[in-house]
C-alpha cells in the first residue's frame, strides 16, 4: 500500500478555531459513514474542536450539493467536505449522478470564498468502495481533511 503525504506538513494545532461542515450522503451508509468517521478523526487529530465541526446528512449524494449550500450559510464554516458513495450499477444512472455532483462541487467553489472538497467515491463495485474508505487503498475521508486544513491553513 502506497502511503501518501501531505503537501503541506501538519501540525497538531493547524484546526484550530477553524470551522468545519461536513455534508454526508445517506445513501451507501456503510461506507459514507466510514469516510465520515475517517474526516471528522482527522479534524480532531489536527486540532479542531468538536464544537468546531458541524456535520448534516442528507438522502444521497445528488443532495449534497443543496446541503453545502445550505450549511454554508447556515453555519459559516472555513471550509466544507462532501461526502457521498456512488457505486456503479447497470444503467447510465450512475454517469449522471456522478457528473452533476462533480459540477456542483466546482461550481460551489466559484461561487463561494471558501473551499468545497469533493469526497465523493465513484467506485465500480462494492469492493472498490470499502477498499477506498478505509480498507487497502487508505480512507478518502482523511484525505478531504487533510485537503481542507492545508487549503485553509
Amino acid at each position: 500500500m502506497q502511503i501518501n503525504t501531505p503537501i503541506i506538513k501538519l501540525n497538531n494545532s493547524d484546526a484550530n478555531g477553524k470551522k468545519f461542515g461536513i455534508v454526508k450522503a445517506l445513501w451507501n451508509s456503510e461506507i459514507t459513514n466510514r469516510l465520515h468517521d475517517g474526516c471528522y478523526n482527522t479534524l480532531l487529530k489536527y486540532g479542531a474542536e468538536i464544537k468546531d465541526i458541524n456535520t448534516i446528512t442528507v438522502p444521497g449524494s445528488f443532495e449534497l450539493i443543496y446541503g453545502a449550500k445550505k450549511i454554508f450559510k447556515d453555519y459559516k464554516p472555513d471550509a466544507i467536505i462532501l461526502i457521498g458513495s456512488i457505486i456503479k450499477g447497470e444503467t447510465p444512472h450512475f454517469n449522471f449522478i456522478s457528473q452533476s455532483i462533480s459540477d456542483g462541487v466546482k461550481d460551489l467553489n466559484i461561487l463561494f470564498d471558501i473551499p468545497f472538497l469533493f469526497c465523493v467515491l465513484t467506485d465500480l463495485n462494492q469492493e472498490q468502495a470499502l477498499n477506498r474508505s478505509g480498507g487497502s487503498a487508505g480512507n478518502k475521508g482523511v484525505d478531504a481533511a487533510i485537503a481542507a486544513i492545508q487549503l485553509i491553513k
